[in-house]
């Protein structure tokens, strides 16, 4: 149930967390956004985008059907029948788009011209911590805001004077992912240093917007004990600042991931990003190291740790040729698209980095339903071919995953799984077992705010019925506010352990 190699590396090219044509679209020289958009222009804006996605987009009626999102298209016109700032304009192109359910349809952060990236993406105003959710709590990871008190573990109760479940609940309106699956929305919004641009310090100030740039927290401290401080948001600079050296790497020759040894037989792999395409850095030849260094030590167990890791290359298919015994033929999704030929009318506001996905001519074939069928890249109806080592790892293997996986690193536990080729620890995935959209991607430019929004080409569609949820692990670890507040690992430390005691 998966695309090919090169349909999935395109794919995944646009939801790295640093995506390489959303960096030259943003260089793209254009004039300053407008201080406000007239309802006339908002409406041609609207017009181009109805149409473009009608009659281009692959999973539009995925989970809607077409009454529904007429529906969803009047209530956005209603909204964009009056004058609005570029924010709210941003806003209101982004809540409707997340109604789709489709989690590569957005407004894409990276992708906006440089005007509207630093109108709406590059202000001082980021809260000063990095948290997590659990069980709907925002408890702090890390601290930025220079008073000592805010530690990690601290739950966050109110944003000036402003509950954190109603602030949870306004952003999951807004948050991408697909079909129901609201574990990766609610991962969506955490905020972790994984990249230049996070959701919840994009869209948090648009739903609740400030005059100054002092906020107030009011907290419960690892002890229990309440807490009210004012503390200073963050800039945009401060914010990058402590990740600007692993977005370095990633462009670099050096290696992005780590390798170690837990104990005397267990490896451990850590890869944070699957986001390679700027990286010079051989990391087929680390991996091949790494299993060198098991069968070496002769390891009993392999932790591969996803954490965080939403997807990028197609590393997946490499490490799983490296656990399989024998060739491994993948189940394969159906893939379709909804267009021979870009109509002329629409051909001006789309731009891509391949030519051919404007008219895929004779490698789409007409499969009924107004669908065609795509032969472009490899015909793999039938399912992908993963060729087995030679030398495939013997011992047992463990991948910890969350709801960020839901690109390349949610095929990779699916085929892990169905395979039987390892086990999966931790919480439920991101991702969709009914199959999602991407592929190949226009980037759609509205002709009057200058706002992108990208659409996805390809629709990969199961072959079985299959529920509308990501993967529930193996073994269920959830993460605890005390472990953060003590600097433990749950999900490590708990597999761990029962390493240790099945021995």
């Amino acid at each position: 149930m998966r695309p090919p190699l090169t349909a999935r590396s395109a794919w995944a090219l646009l939801v790295a967390s640093l995506v390489t044509v959303g960096a030259s679209a943003s260089a793209e020289p254009v004039s300053e956004p407008p201080p406000r958009i007239p309802a006339a222009e908002l409406q041609e804006d609207l017009a181009v985008l109805k149409s473009a996605y009608e009659q281009l987009h692959p999973g539009l009626y995925r989970y809607n059907d077409k009454a529904r999102m007429e529906a969803h298209f009047a209530a956005l016109k209603t909204e964009l029948g009056r004058e609005l700032s570029l924010q709210e304009a941003y806003l209101a192109f982004s809540l409707f788009l997340a109604k789709i359910q489709c989690g590569h349809s957005y407004a894409n952060f990276y992708n906006q011209p440089k005007a509207i990236a630093a109108a709406l993406f590059q202000q001082p105003n980021r809260v000063p911590f990095y948290f997590r959710w659990i069980s709907r709590r925002m408890i702090v990871t890390r601290n930025f805001s220079g008073d000592a008190r805010l530690v990690p573990g601290s739950e966050v109760l109110s944003i000036d004077g402003t509950p954190v479940p109603a602030i949870l609940d306004a952003l999951l309106q807004v948050a991408r992912a697909d079909g129901s699956n609201d574990a990766k929305r609610v991962s969506y919004l955490e905020v972790g240093g994984h990249s230049q641009y996070e959701a919840f310090d994009l869209y948090f100030p648009m739903f609740f917007p400030r005059t100054g740039s002092r906020m107030v927290l009011r907290l419960k401290t690892p002890d229990g004990k309440p807490l009210t401080l004012e503390t200073q948001a963050l800039t945009y600079e401060q914010r990058v600042e402590p990740i600007q050296a692993e977005l370095e790497a990633r462009r670099g020759d050096g290696p992005i991931w780590e390798f170690k040894f837990l104990d005397a037989r267990t490896g451990y792999l850590r890869m944070p990003t699957w986001s390679l395409y700027n990286s010079k850095w051989d990391w087929k030849g680390f991996l091949d190291t790494v299993f060198e260094q098991l069968a070496t030590r002769k390891a009993a167990h392999l932790v591969i740790d996803l954490r965080g890791n939403e997807g990028g290359s197609s590393v997946g298919d490499v490490i799983l040729g490296k656990l399989a015994t024998k060739d491994l033929t993948l189940e394969s999704f159906k893939r379709r698209v909804r267009y021979r030929k870009v109509p002329e009318e629409l051909a001006p506001y789309l731009d891509t980095w391949d030519p051919s996905f404007k008219d895929w001519g004779e490698d789409a074939v007409e499969a009924g339903e107004g669908f065609y069928r795509l032969k472009k890249y490899d015909d793999v109806e039938g399912g992908t071919v993963i060729r087995a080592s030679a030398r495939p790892f013997k011992g047992k293997t463990w991948v910890l995953v969350d709801a960020s996986n839901s690109s390349a690193t949610f095929e990779f536990a699916l085929a892990l799984r169905q395979n039987k080729l390892g086990t999966l620890v931790g919480q439920p995935t991101g991702g969709n077992q009914r199959g999602i959209n991407g592929g190949a991607f226009f980037f759609l430019r509205l002709p009057r705010s200058k706002i992108e929004i990208d659409l996805p080409l390809i629709g990969y569609f199961p072959s079985r019925p299959m529920p509308d949820a990501g993967l529930v692990p193996d073994i269920s670890i959830t993460p605890r506010a005390r472990d953060i507040a003590r600097g433990v690992d749950t999900e490590l430390e708990a597999l761990k352990k029962r390493l240790r005691a099945s021995r």
